[in-house]
């Protein structure tokens, strides 16, 4: 395994497939999971916006340090963003288009991600399937998020299954289930790693873990991982992570939660120092309770695609743009990146 400036380069890597031939993988892969998934969640798929307007408050803020592509238009007042993601603009829309208990929507979201350090899993190119379904203020608990999580666990493994036996030289990555773990339990497990090296440890340890609670202050005053304060509920979300023997890495394939209701947003607010947007549209009708309480997130379709292929680069299953010595190091060992 040579490690160079960041990028993996797995020991006679064969990408068995030719560009067309990922190609049609890459469509029967997100048809299939498209289906599972629904049907597991009880979704149904809508158009989303590809850019957002600044005043709304509705662009995903991510880790609050990364910048939006940012841009005006001719007959608009006011600037656009690029979306980052659309974690609020889902939940508006589930009122707005009249979606009620136990029903959701999903949407293929497309975004630009300008300060993304680029290697084998990331990419400026973000594509994703985010999806936001509606529940009760009673069924914000860790037991709901749970019960979800193994539902989305369970449209993967038939999504693998169903792959393998279309490409019969495919192997199944996926473990019977998921483990479940706080970032609390992780740094209790393992006190004298960093936050990185608990996830490769017990990812690599059970093959696939929901990290739940991520956003807040762990007991050695420190954070598991940086959250927006303004979607997810810092108690009530995580992660979906899958190890990957390719790359002898943890590859993270969902971030997901119950979204903040009133007072958890609020707190949260507080917490970061972020009361000002409190003034901005999607956050005043969410203080106000005009917006349906909610579970979401997003499943990132290139890299379901990488990790079922068995592909070493995010860019070998999306076409997107590279620093012109990755692309040289690539060719040269087989990568074939799009």
């Amino acid at each position: 395994m040579l490690n160079k400036d960041g990028l993996i380069i797995p020991e006679k890597y064969n990408g068995k497939y030719s560009v067309r031939e990922t190609e049609k993988a890459i469509k029967f892969i997100k048809d299939m999971f498209e289906r599972n998934f629904a049907d597991e969640l009880n979704l149904e798929r809508v158009s989303a916006p590809l850019f957002v307007t600044t005043s709304s408050g509705l662009n995903d803020n991510l880790n609050g340090i990364e910048r939006a592509v940012q841009f005006d238009a001719l007959d608009i007042e006011g600037d656009l963003q690029i979306v980052h993601s659309l974690a609020k603009w889902k939940r508006y829309a589930l009122k707005m288009y009249g979606f009620e208990k136990d029903c959701g929507l999903y949407t293929d979201m497309n975004a630009i991600r300008r300060d993304e350090t680029l290697d084998n899993l990331h990419s400026i190119y973000v594509d994703q399937w985010d999806w936001e379904k509606v529940i009760t203020k009673e069924e914000r608990t860790p037991e709901f998020l749970i019960s979800t999580v193994k539902k989305i666990y369970e449209a993967l493994k038939e999504t693998e299954l169903g792959l393998c036996f279309k490409y019969g030289e495919l192997d199944n990555k996926l473990p019977k289930e998921i483990k479940f773990i706080t970032s609390e339990e992780l740094l209790q497990r393992y006190p004298d790693k960093t936050a990185k090296e608990r996830e490769q440890l017990i990812t690599k340890k059970y093959g696939a873990v929901f990290i739940s609670k991520i956003g807040g202050k762990l007991s050695d005053g420190t954070k598991h991982d940086n959250r927006a304060p303004d979607y997810d509920d810092w108690e009530l979300n995580g992660d979906i992570l899958i190890w990957y023997d390719l790359l002898d890495c943890a590859v993270e394939i969902s971030s997901m939660g119950i979204r903040v209701d009133e007072e958890s947003m609020k707190k949260q607010l507080e917490i970061a120092g972020c009361m000002d947007r409190t003034k901005l549209e999607y956050h005043k009708a969410l203080l106000n309770r005009e917006l349906p309480y909610t579970i979401g997130g997003g499943i990132g379709q290139s890299r379901l695609c990488m990790l079922l292929l068995g592909k070493a680069h995010i860019g070998e299953v999306q076409s997107s743009i590279w620093p012109s010595d990755m692309r040289k190091i690539c060719a040269e060992k087989g990568i074939n990146l799009l």
